[in-house]
């Protein structure tokens, strides 16, 4: 068994794909156009056959308050992988990302997070050796 789809509520698809595309640097894998929405996936160029990211809409009311009551706490709903958080956190705040937390070390792991525009926080990690 292994891990084939995750999901992230996003307030507007198009914004969402343009964020998670040209600024976190994921690619477009999957859309197929249901009505209002699309089936709408990411994934890692470095994983192209990895797991994938569904920008699913938050149009259910749950889903909305779920996202909005995450983000209140400060809590991020994904986190990603990075090699170097100090650099990808340069490379980010330079295309104008705002970060609730700037890089910190928290034991085995640096962190930072970020906000998505989309209605989410994203928490991204440096794994050390």
């Amino acid at each position: 068994m292994r891990i084939n789809l995750t999901s992230v509520f996003v307030d507007e698809q198009d914004k969402a794909l343009r964020f998670y595309t040209e600024v976190l640097g994921f690619v477009k894998k999957t859309e197929v156009p249901l009505g209002g929405h699309s089936w709408l996936t990411v994934v890692s160029p470095e994983d192209p056959d990895g797991v994938e990211l569904v920008l699913e809409p938050n149009q259910h009311p749950a889903a909305k308050a779920y996202q909005e009551a995450l983000k209140a706490d400060g809590i991020p709903v994904n986190s990603f992988a990075v090699t170097d958080v100090r650099a990808e956190f340069e490379r980010l705040s330079a295309l104008g990302v705002r970060f609730t937390r700037e890089p910190v070390d928290v034991g085995p792991v640096v962190i930072a997070i970020l906000d998505d525009t989309c209605g989410n926080l994203l928490q991204i990690a440096e794994y050390k050796s």
